[in-house]
Parts: structure tokens; sequence; C-alpha cells
């Protein structure tokens, strides 16, 4: 299988929607996730668990979320490098439902070859649950 083709700086243009996508944050892979970063806290990995602690259930920890975001900048832009990601976390994001992770092209910086990119994570009710910015380097237009 071929690589998939790299986004070049000159290929970007302000306001370009990132290919929306739903993540998958089912509780198995969850749980997955906190097994490999030793994040062993039970808000995240069951419902009863968290209920217990006030919440609606288990929730997706913050840097699977942000991770969750990073992976869909690297889909729209691959090769790519996230300079900083930046994220406010308005209301949790539940284990086992259906969030869709959006960006879009705020800011071009030719000199660094750099773009901003606001991003979100939204619920099924399109309510913001995660938001906030990414600095990405973009390819050159001939690269070395």
């Amino acid at each position: 299988m071929p690589a998939p083709e790299k986004k070049r700086f000159e290929d970007v243009s302000f306001g370009e929607d990132l290919e929306s996508g739903s993540p998958d944050v089912s509780l198995e892979t969850v749980k997955r996730f906190t097994r490999a970063s030793g994040m062993k806290f039970g808000r995240f990995t069951d419902h009863e668990f968290a209920r217990k602690e006030g919440l609606p259930g288990a929730i997706v920890p913050g840097i699977m979320s942000q991770g969750l975001l990073v992976g869909m900048i690297h889909r729209w832009a691959p090769g790519s490098t996230v300079v900083k990601i930046d994220t406010v976390f308005r209301a949790p994001v539940l284990v086992d439902s259906t969030p869709q992770c959006r960006g879009v092209v705020t800011d071009l910086d030719a000199d660094a070859r750099q773009v901003e990119v606001d991003l979100t994570i939204v619920n099924e009710a399109n309510e913001t649950r995660v938001l906030g910015t990414a600095t990405v380097r973009l390819q050159a237009d001939n690269p070395q």
C-alpha cells in the first residue's frame, strides 16, 4: 500500500475544513488506552464507579481526547508535525458515545510554513465537549 500523499502548505486554504470523524471511544478501547498509559482510574473504565463519583458514566481521559484530535490532523495532513496543541475541556466525553472530531484552518503563516487549526469534539447533541487550537507545520513544496 503506497504511503498517503503529504499535504503541502501551498495546498491549504484559510477556512478549510478537516475531514471530521467519529473516533472509537468504546469501553474496550478506553481500557486499552488506560492500560498503556498507566491511568488506572475507575472513572475512565467503569460506568458505575464513575457514577458514584458524580459523573454521568465513564469518561474519556483528556489526553486521549487530545490524541483523537491529533489523529484527525495527521489523517488530514500525513507527514505534518503538530508543533503545539492547546485544549479546553468544557465537559466530559463519555465512553461508549459517538463523538465527532472537527477542525478548521484559521490562520496561515507562510514564513514558518505553519497553519493554525481550531479543533472541537462534539457529542451526539452537537454540544462542544472539547475545544482548542493546534499549530501544524506542513511539508515544504520541494522537500529535501
